[in-house]
Formats: structure tokens, C-alpha cells, sequence
């Protein structure tokens, strides 16, 4: 019999995983702190549960797609949290970028209570979790993996393990981060210059899309600069957030990455001019203030 799957944070992530793994034809129950968002879920052919405790009772398979460490910690070890109805022998999937310390010593935690856990962050976005074509950078015991296998197959299109330890598939997903979010300061950069030197957008990217130059962040974020729309796909804020992970890490191994450093500057900076919950592309909003780059940039 297919496993019962569970998953708390059924935002725009959790919303595309679940409906790929409906499709799938696996049972799923969802969590959400809207009730609204639950709602809509059990519409959809879902099975809403009203707290995080009952999920756990009824699931083999419990995704967590939250935002960030405190909420990771809240679901697994909170109030009426997850470990208080979690069966032995379940396996949890937590998918949140965090510390990789972090990770490791919430493996721990729930071992103890004999439940397993992959470090499974992912990358594809929203598209992607809709489409099930996520990529999952993961790591945990191969027996969880194996156990699992149908589920991570029902959402990603791509399922990497790097190992027993928990705390490996954070560490790749925030190298992954790294690039992303350098490259998207990268992008903006050469957007702004540009603007400045006359050279109109669409063309330019036309250009760019079709040169050596081109990166997966130009291609897919410079749309939203060239429409002026930065509504958020992903907040300008995560950024702040997961490039502050890289630099941690690097610290903790005394590596200096002087690139991640200066475009998580360029994003505080960004963040405090009121961009922070903008689009991350609303980056390029601070390219026009010289005074301010020089700012930002000042040993």
C-alpha cells in the first residue's frame, strides 16, 4: 500500500508538492496555519488536518516545507508539535533552508524518538513544485531514502544523496544559494549599467540570452526588471536570510567568500530601503543611488 504523506506549509511550495504528489495518486494529508489555506487544500482532494499533531497521527511521511529554522524546530518540537504523534519508524523530510548544524541536530533529536530524517532542501521553485520537477538535495540513511523512494519520486524530478549525515544536503543547498543569489546581484548589476548607458532592456536581453554571458538568474529574473514588476516570486528578504547561512558557513570553515559578501550587503542594503519583502530582482532599485553603493561597498 502507498504511504499516507503529510505536509506542513501548504504555501505556494507545499501547494505544488501536494498536488503533484495527488496526482500521484498518494493519500496526503496538509497543514497549514490558514485556515483558509486548509480549506482550499481538502477542495483540492487533500485531507486538511486542524493541527500539526493530528497530522503526524495520520501520516507514514511528513514533508516539511516551512520557511526557516525557528518554524522547522516549532513543527518537529513544538506545542502538540510533530514528535508527539509521529510513529516509529516514519521518516521526515525537512526541506527548509537552515544551518547545516541545524539539521544535524534535528536528525538527532528525532532519531531518539526512532523516527528518521532526510535533509532534503530543494530547488525549482514554484514551477517546479507544481510541475513535480523539483530537485532535492538530500542526505540521511540510504533505509530512509529507499523507504521513501515513490514519495521523492511523486514530486522531484531529481533526487541527489550526499551522504548519511544530515547537514550535507543543506551545506549543497546553500552553495546552490550562493550562486543564485550572486548571480542575481550579477544580473541587476548589468540591468542597471545599461539603463544608464541608454541600451534598451528588452534588447539587451535578447542579446544576453543568446551570448556567453547569459546565466539561469539573467534569463529568469531580468523579465521582471524589464516589466518593472516586482511583485514577489521569491522575497528579496530569503536572500538576506540564506546568504547570512553562507557566510556562516564559510566562517565556521575560515573560508573567505568575498562575492557572497558583497551581494549580501547589497541585499541588506536593499532590505533596509524597504525592499525586503519585494521581489529579490527589487535589488536593482539601489543601483541608481551612487552614494548609496559606495556605501555599501566601503570596507
Amino acid at each position: 500500500m502507498r504511504k499516507t504523506v503529510g505536509i506542513v506549509g501548504l504555501g505556494a511550495m507545499g501547494r505544488g508538492v501536494a498536488a503533484s504528489l495527488l496526482r500521484a495518486n498518494f493519500e496526503v494529508a496538509g497543514y497549514d496555519i490558514s485556515a483558509d489555506v486548509r480549506t482550499a487544500f481538502a477542495k483540492s482532494g487533500g485531507i486538511a488536518c486542524n493541527n500539526i499533531a493530528t497530522l503526524g497521527e495520520r501520516s507514514d511521511v511528513v514533508i516539511v516545507l516551512v520557511v526557516n529554522a525557528a518554524q522547522t524546530e516549532q513543527v518537529l518540537f513544538g506545542e502538540d508539535a510533530l514528535v508527539s504523534t509521529l510513529k516509529r519508524g516514519s521518516v521526515v523530510i525537512a526541506s527548509a533552508t537552515v544551518a547545516p548544524a541545524f539539521a544535524a541536530a534535528m536528525s538527532k533529536r528525532l532519531d531518539a524518538q526512532g523516527v528518521a530524517m532526510i535533509d532534503a532542501p530543494v530547488s525549482g521553485g514554484v514551477v517546479g513544485a507544481a510541475a513535480g520537477k523539483l530537485t532535492i538535495m538530500g542526505s540521511g540513511s540510504q533505509h530512509a531514502f529507499d523507504a521513501c523512494r515513490e514519495v521523492l519520486d511523486g514530486y522531484a524530478a531529481k533526487v541527489y544523496r550526499f551522504g548519511d549525515e544530515a547537514g550535507l544536503g543543506s551545506k549543497v543547498k546553500l552553495l546552490n544559494n550562493l550562486l543564485c543569489g550572486v548571480h542575481i546581484v550579477a544580473a541587476c548589476e548589468a540591468m542597471a549599467l545599461a539603463k544608464r548607458e541608454g541600451i534598451e532592456p528588452q534588447l539587451l536581453y535578447d542579446v544576453i540570452t543568446h551570448s556567453a554571458g547569459n546565466s539561469w538568474a539573467f534569463q529568469d529574473r531580468m523579465p521582471h526588471v524589464i516589466a518593472d514588476d516586482f511583485s514577489p516570486v521569491t522575497a528579496l528578504n530569503i536572500f538576506v536570510k540564506d546568504l547570512g547561512l553562507v557566510l556562516d558557513m564559510a566562517d565556521s570553515a575560515d573560508f573567505i567568500a568575498p562575492l557572497t559578501e558583497c551581494a549580501h550587503r547589497i541585499f541588506m542594503s536593499a532590505a533596509k530601503a524597504g525592499h525586503g519583502l519585494d521581489d529579490d530582482t527589487a535589488v536593482i532599485k539601489i543601483f541608481d543611488d551612487a552614494a548609496q553603493m559606495r556605501a555599501v561597498l566601503k570596507p
